[in-house]
């Protein structure tokens, strides 16, 4: 059972999800400070945090850096605010998995904390996808189609592909795809996930009438990879 650390300064947000993620299969503990936080952080294994902005700007944002980057955590973010373009940026640089806005529905956040935990990498795992003739390695990050030479990918539009290679045939918002791609730029605005996807489709031929359209626009949505994708399970030996 997957251990889920909640910190809100809002009893009735703590009580919600204590109530509803343990229906789930989760295990909830609920917390309203970094302080408690922190505490439970060192007593108990947490597998993923669930923090509300509602702590404060300052006092969130650090938590939620604090903890993806010293421990690699998993963290969705929850927030009040209308989430425009540049505050979807910031959060994105302080170390979230993933974020929402209020209000959300239930059935979306059990969505998004599934993914947050299906996507923590795991140590010594190397994968490989396939989609008609082309190779992704994630352990050598390379793009290769068949015996061809390797078509070089920037850290972003690999990201990007990969996030899409996990999610064939499912629309991903440009607000998904930005945590994806982990963009760092501070005066990166979503519509910078539009260009990288204008080149990813040139490196994958797509702009050539012949070659097969993966990236589909959905308007009004986002994005969606539209062919059949094949995982291939390697494991390393540890040293």
């Amino acid at each position: 059972m997957k251990n889920i650390l909640v910190i809100s300064q809002d009893a009735s947000m703590r009580e919600l999800l204590m109530e509803y993620l343990p229906k789930h299969a989760f295990s909830v503990r609920a917390v309203e400070n970094g302080q408690q936080a922190a505490s439970k952080m060192a007593s108990e294994a947490i597998d993923l945090a669930i923090i509300d902005l509602s702590l404060g700007r300052e006092d969130g944002h650090r938590l939620v850096g604090d903890f993806g980057a010293k421990i690699d955590l998993p963290i969705i973010i929850i927030s009040g605010d209308d989430l425009e373009e540049a505050g979807n940026v910031t959060r994105l640089h302080t170390g979230a998995r993933d974020y929402l806005s209020k209000p959300f529905g239930l059935p979306e956040l059990l969505t998004r904390v599934s993914a947050a935990l299906c996507e923590r990498p795991e140590p010594h795992r190397n994968r490989i996808f396939h989609f008609d003739d082309w190779h992704v390695s994630t352990k050598r990050r390379r793009l290769r189609r068949g015996t061809n030479r390797e078509v070089k990918l920037t850290a972003g539009e690999f990201n990007l592909l990969i996030a899409f290679l996990k999610n064939p045939g499912r629309v991903l918002s440009r607000e998904q795809l930005l945590v994806a791609t982990h963009v760092y730029d501070q005066e990166v605005f979503d519509r910078s996930i539009d260009v990288k996807i204008l080149r990813l489709r040139r490196k994958l031929g797509q702009h050539t009438g012949s070659n097969p359209q993966y990236i589909r626009t959905e308007r009004g949505a986002g994005y969606v990879f539209d062919s059949v994708v094949n995982v291939e399970e390697l494991r390393t030996r540890s040293h």
